[in-house]
Parts: C-alpha cells; structure tokens; sequence
C-alpha cells in the first residue's frame, strides 16, 4: 500500500522548540511564542496555550439534544452550544470532566457515555484539543448547582436533532463543538439506518 492509498489520518511530528516565552499570561489562558529549528530555519509562532476542554452531546429518550445559550464575550453572541468546560482540575479524566460539566450546566446527569469526536479547535492558533462525549439515559440530578458569571443565566432547551442540523446548514448555528458533534451523530446515524 503507497501513502496516497492508505487511510487518510493526521501525522504526529515535531521539531526542535529553541525558545519558548510565555507573552502574555491569561485569567483562563496564556499566549505564548515558540522559536522553532524548522528545517534548519528559525521560525516563530505565537498560539494560545490552552488547558484542553470536553463537551457533551446529550439525548433525552425522544432523541432531541441539550443545547444551553450563554454570553460568549469574544464573538458577542448568545449561541446556542453544548454543555462544556476547560480541563482545568489537575490529573481529571476527561470523562469525568465531561460527566462534571453536564452537571454543572444542566443539572443533569446520564447513564450511558461514549467518546463522540476529539478535535483541534484552531490548529494554527491554539494548542486546544476539544473532547466531545455523547450521553443518554439523561436525567436531572439530585441538586442544582450555583452558577456565576456568564453561567447564571444560561438558557436550557432540548431541540431534535433534524433541527440542529438544518439551523448549521442555514449558518443560524456557529459553536464549533455544538457543529462538529451534530453532524457526526447525523453521520452515524444515518449509516446505522443503512
């Protein structure tokens, strides 16, 4: 088998980080510039260093999925996405993470969690690996957590999947993981259906 017939997949590769400085120190992230010998060649590149982040995919029993709107400063926007969170404990499993953040955001906690798509959410200008679990069997859990901030006053609703699907394709829809996890579950789906 030649490369050009091989599965297409991404390839891990390195080069040697000669100089590494963070620029700027953020209350979530850091902004940081690494020189790197590439190729013999010095070459600078400044990205987002980013702790990581999950997200869940939550169906209720009737297959309509948990989408929360909350105030995103960056792209001021309410958008609509998926509960989520940074990978901010030290040493959290990333399911566990997962499971957490559901909580935190919904109330809601699940029986049945599979990994769903892992993604990079901008590789040429951050380091942030996006996990997204799919969970079912959803129910509310048995106390309701205090939320702060952008949190407080997150809007919860269940929206069948069809919809979501139709609102991206129409660009009324634009969080990256909210996307990337509806049309893959529309992608399994469908060749589950045959």
């Amino acid at each position: 088998m030649t490369d050009a017939d091989a599965p297409i997949a991404d390839e891990q590769a390195s080069y040697e980080v000669t100089d590494s400085t963070v620029v700027y120190e953020g209350a979530v992230w850091n902004v940081r510039r690494d020189t790197v010998d590439y190729n013999g060649h010095d070459m600078v590149r400044e990205y987002i260093d980013h702790t990581g982040a999950v997200a869940v995919y939550a169906e209720d029993d009737e297959g309509r999925v948990l989408v929360i709107q909350q105030y995103r400063h960056p792209v001021q926007l309410r958008d609509w996405e998926l509960p989520a969170g940074l990978l901010d404990h030290e040493g959290e499993d990333h399911l566990t993470a997962a499971q957490r953040e559901l909580g935190e955001e919904a109330d809601l906690q699940a029986d049945t969690w599979e990994p769903l798509v892992r993604y990079n959410t901008s590789s040429g200008g951050s380091d942030e690996f996006i996990e997204i679990f799919r969970a079912r069997g959803v129910r509310p859990t048995e106390s309701a957590f205090e939320r702060e901030a952008e949190e407080a006053d997150i809007v919860t609703r269940w929206v069948p999947r069809e919809e979501l699907v139709d609102a991206i394709l129409d660009g009324r829809l634009h969080n990256s993981a909210l996307v990337a996890a509806t049309l893959a579950v529309e992608t399994i789906e469908r060749r589950a259906a045959g």
